[in-house]
């Protein structure tokens, strides 16, 4: 079989409650910018809320669909279990002060692979975490529009955390996908394996698997759907499709998700995976400018515009539009 590796992360797909602490949370806290609001294409009534740097490139957009009034889940065996952030090496006492003032749940720091880690939680107990490694060699720049300092600023993904039903055999698809395993510890609390694999690319690379038994995961509010990885086109992902079916995996046909062509599989760990294409983008129906400014519908929905937006609830109001945001992060304040 000849020799494949994806270069990393896509995006991760998540689950949230109401759609207007999602988006204070995620712009007005963690400072990221909303580059799409659109809907679930498999279920108009919701939201597909996207955050990321300036044009929520690959490596960096981390989606939500917020299904208001569904059931809190619980994170557990057979999710993802962490999603966690790139930010500067000293940056952790402002993400703590900065954090602490929010709804957010923060936990103690920790230092993982020799790499500061701080745990979080967003309000809808979602599972985060900002990881401050060494050097600066990251291509992701911050997105400067918002209320955090460019020195502090999120660049994109480090990576996620998979609490696999079978890790074994979770690690053999890692390795179909081009991961290679860098190493392993204990983890501080209940001495569960973690073993670190990393994909060839130059950021959101980094997938850690849990070797660690109950509680199973249940769906809901504040878990992760899918985690998604990256093919550069069509043509790579028709031949991730191949592999991945020769290596005993049931992959979908493509879909259409506007912004990319995805396909999907459910790695026997119990854990969803997508192969998303790099493009054609987010800017393909808006200007890069007007980014997330208002809703946008696939060719095939917009007949139905009328109906899908009376059935959403309103995000005006969410986040405050005016400048203040950004003389304050000039400043070097919290932008709170």
């Amino acid at each position: 079989m000849q020799s494949m590796s994806t270069t990393g992360i896509h995006h991760v797909s998540a689950v949230a409650g109401d759609p207007r602490e999602n988006l204070r949370f995620y712009t007005e806290v963690l400072g990221l910018r909303l580059v799409k609001r659109t809907v679930n294409f498999d279920d108009t009534t919701t939201y597909h809320l996207y955050y990321g740097d300036e044009t929520g490139s690959p490596g960096t957009a981390l989606t939500f669909f917020p299904f208001e009034g569904t059931r809190a889940g619980r994170p557990g065996r057979g999710q993802a279990v962490a999603t966690a952030f790139a930010v500067p090496a000293g940056s952790l006492d402002y993400w703590e002060d900065r954090l602490g003032e929010s709804e957010a749940t923060v936990h103690e720091r920790r230092t993982r692979f020799d790499a500061a880690v701080l745990p979080f939680e967003d309000p809808d107990g979602q599972p985060l975490e900002l990881v401050a490694a060494d050097g600066d060699d990251s291509p992701i720049e911050p997105w400067t529009g918002g209320p955090v300092p460019a020195e502090y600023g999120i660049r994109g993904f480090f990576g996620v955390t998979l609490h696999s039903a079978e890790p074994d055999a979770t690690a053999n698809v890692l390795d179909v996908l081009g991961f290679q395993r860098v190493g392993s510890e204990s983890e501080p609390d209940d001495g569960a394996e973690r073993v670190r694999y990393a994909a060839a690319g130059d950021h959101a690379t980094v997938v850690d698997v849990l070797h660690r038994g109950p509680p199973r995961g249940r769906p809901g509010v504040g878990t992760v759907h899918h985690v998604a990885f990256r093919a550069a086109d069509e043509e790579e992902q028709l031949a991730w499709r191949d592999r991945l079916s020769d290596a005993g995996q049931f992959v979908t046909p493509q879909k259409d998700r506007q912004y990319f062509r995805s396909i999907y599989f459910r790695e026997p760990g119990g854990i969803l995976f997508e192969i998303a294409t790099d493009g054609p983008g987010f800017d393909v129906d808006e200007s890069v400018d007007e980014l997330g400014s208002e809703l946008r519908l696939p060719s095939w929905l917009e007949d139905d515009r009328e109906r899908i937006e009376s059935a959403l609830p309103s995000l005006d109001g969410a986040v405050d539009d005016s400048t203040d945001a950004k003389a304050t992060a000039a400043d070097g304040g919290t932008g709170e």
